[in-house]
């Protein structure tokens, strides 16, 4: 802080035309998400029996994932054949908004990379950039969506911060 010529204190850092805050949580997606593991499908929780599949698939409540992001995964190491996934999608089709191949938090780095990709990232050329570092639990911000930030931030901006403008933690400076 500093003072100006009435001796009131300036807030420099607001000032600045060059300090930019970005709060990844503002690209967050509001959309209900939920997980599929296919390990209930499985003989014993591990092996694909292709009839049984089926069946199974063909009994099951789809309805319960309408208008959700739907994360298809196996929590087991099962082996689980492509065409099984394409059943399961062929599945949610009719009831998820959208279905993905993975867990929660691919699913969630999925949803904000579209987000991120439509920026133009040139606009912080020779900025002072912070991204934001505190996150909720409602709108969680996962580290995959800070590396990917800074990987499209790294070739513009000046410097690059993390956390808040009165407390930051440098990450790279031109």
């Amino acid at each position: 802080m500093a003072t100006d010529t009435k001796g009131e204190i300036v807030n420099k850092v607001k000032q600045s035309d060059k300090l930019v805050t970005i709060d990844l949580q503002k690209y967050f997606d509001d959309t209900p998400r939920v997980e599929l593991d296919l390990k209930q499908f499985l003989f014993k929780g591990i092996i694909l029996k292709e009839e049984d599949f089926r069946e199974q698939l063909e009994n099951f409540d789809w309805k319960q994932f309408g208008g959700q992001y739907v994360a298809v995964y196996c929590s087991t190491d099962a082996i689980i054949s492509k065409w099984a996934y394409m059943l399961v999608g062929q599945y949610l089709a009719g009831h998820a908004k959208e279905v993905f191949k993975g867990q929660k938090d691919d699913m969630l780095f999925e949803l904000y990379r579209r987000k991120l990709d439509v920026i133009d990232w040139s606009s912080y050329e020779d900025k002072f950039v912070i991204l934001k570092g505190c996150s909720s639990k409602e709108k969680p911000v996962p580290e995959s969506v800070y590396l990917y930030a800074t990987q499209q931030l790294v070739p513009y901006v000046k410097k690059l911060m993390y956390g808040e403008a009165c407390s930051n933690v440098p990450v790279y400076r031109a």
